[in-house]
């Protein structure tokens, strides 16, 4: 059995931290905490105190004193269901899921899942499908004309977000889940010299502490949805300047951009005109992280792949999350939290614990909150080595990989029948906030320190809110 603490140490050694630094963290609770039979809580409290404690080193290297880490399983499953918990003027964020999203049973009786969140998504399957967009009619055609394997692949060759649900044994013959076996939970590589570069180049002045571990690291946020944006909200609870670059043409979920814009300023940059790949460039110059979580290759043919990155920037901290990996024939296929669970055998699993017939998802998105956590975890890891060695870092992630792990770390035995949580059951854990949107009433940060409490010092603002520049 792998308990949070177990899966803690795993993380922390993995990264090559110091092991000492494990005595300042203590997590309490344990699974099953929500409907699942996958250690959901063990995987949100081992991610959650990695980033707190990764966190605390950050201010240790800047002379602040060890601190304490606490994590409460409770707790942090609540931040892993943050966009669900989120209310705005005391009413429930508007439904973030398309009619046509969800599981759709095939010719061949197979099941596919489809993603059509977006609308030119939605747009896509109506076209290859031929029918109306009513989910009777997308229920009918899939049934009546498509073969499961054929629909998954047709999708997919087309650039759209589907699955067809395997189960583990299915998904670990692919030539994909092999090349994810291959690679390890995340990686953090040295991609460019520098020289030892301070976690914050504006971080006060000289003997001056720093008021939180992350105070004066500057972050470039080019993500959206769930994964890429925790990641940023995480860096901006610890301090750190975070501004969220979005395409002023590209498409958001509402309460997402609400959930995850805590503690961020945000901005447009087109970076299909030469204005915007200059302003990015100017930002980047300036920056301590680069975030970015897009197709594998999809901002390096704007010319901000890593390595380019780091020749703009030596010293520079790049972070890529992706959907299904960076190696593997589907590399470059468009992928969701859900979609991953589908694939990869998670919805046939919890499906079949539970005694139904159609496929069923974990209880929260575990495997983008998981993997935005680890993307975090890894950034600070990436400037506390910039500190001491110097150069310039890579840290890549993928949902797939964080997948893989959740399947490690083992099941527990009619765990489906776990009481759902719900709003009422959280409220102690809510704060809530005035913005533009209104107030909003959101999950606070759950990892706890001692001395730099991490917060939201920002509430969260429209998609261009602000001028592309860092704020002085």
């Amino acid at each position: 059995m792998t308990t949070p603490r177990v899966a803690l140490d795993h993380l922390w050694t993995a990264a090559g931290c110091d092991a000492a630094a494990l005595d300042a963290v203590s997590i309490t609770g344990d699974d099953p905490a929500l409907p699942s039979v996958f250690r959901v809580g063990t995987l949100a409290a081992a991610t959650i105190a990695a980033t707190g404690l990764a966190a605390a080193e950050c201010y240790r290297l800047r002379g602040g004193q060890r601190q304490h880490v606490s994590v409460d399983v409770r707790r942090a499953l609540t931040a892993f269901r943050s966009e669900r918990y989120l209310r705005v003027n005391d009413a429930p964020a508007p439904e973030m899921r398309s009619p046509m999203f969800g599981f759709f049973e095939t010719r061949d009786g197979r099941w596919v899942q489809l993603h059509t969140n977006f609308a030119h998504h939605l747009d896509g399957v109506l076209n290859i499908l031929g029918c109306a967009n009513d989910r009777a009619a997308v229920a009918q055609a899939i049934r009546g004309d498509w073969d499961g394997a054929a629909l998954d692949q047709t999708l997919a060759d087309a650039g759209l977000p589907a699955a067809l649900i395997r189960t583990p044994h299915e998904w670990a013959a692919l030539e994909q889940a092999q090349a994810i076996a291959s690679l390890p939970l995340f990686e953090i590589e040295r991609i460019g010299d520098a020289p030892p570069q301070p976690i914050a180049a504006s971080s006060g002045r000289a003997g001056e502490l720093p008021g939180q571990p992350l105070s004066g690291v500057r972050v470039l946020d080019l993500s959206r949805i769930i994964a890429g944006p925790v990641a940023g909200r995480a860096l901006a609870s610890h301090g750190a300047q975070v501004l969220l670059v979005n395409g002023p043409h590209l498409p958001n979920i509402a309460p997402l951009v609400i959930d995850t814009g805590r503690g961020k300023r945000s901005a447009t940059l087109d970076l299909r005109e030469a204005a915007g790949r200059e302003q990015l460039a100017s930002l980047t110059r300036d920056a301590d992280v680069f975030l970015q979580a897009y197709r594998p290759g999809a901002l390096a043919a704007r010319g901000f792949g890593p390595q380019a990155l780091a020749r703009l920037k030596p010293g520079i901290v790049c972070v890529s999350i992706c959907a299904y990996g960076h190696e593997g024939p589907w590399a470059q296929r468009r992928g969701f939290d859900s979609l991953v669970q589908s694939a990869s055998g998670i919805a046939h699993t919890e499906a079949r614990a539970a005694g139904v017939d159609a496929p069923k998802h974990l209880p929260c998105q575990a495997l983008d909150h998981g993997t935005g956590y680890l993307a975090a975890f890894g950034a600070m890891v990436a400037l506390t080595r910039r500190a001491t060695e110097g150069g310039s870092w890579h840290v890549r992630l993928s949902l797939a990989q964080t997948g893989r792990w959740l399947h490690t770390l083992g099941q527990i035995e009619d765990g489906w029948q776990t009481p759902e949580v719900g709003f009422d059951d959280v409220r102690d854990c809510l704060e809530a906030v005035d913005s533009p949107f209104g107030r909003v009433l959101g999950t606070p940060p759950a990892e706890q320190l001692a001395h730099t409490p991490a917060r939201y010092d920002r509430p969260p603002v429209p998609i261009g809110a602000d001028d592309a520049r860092w704020a002085s």
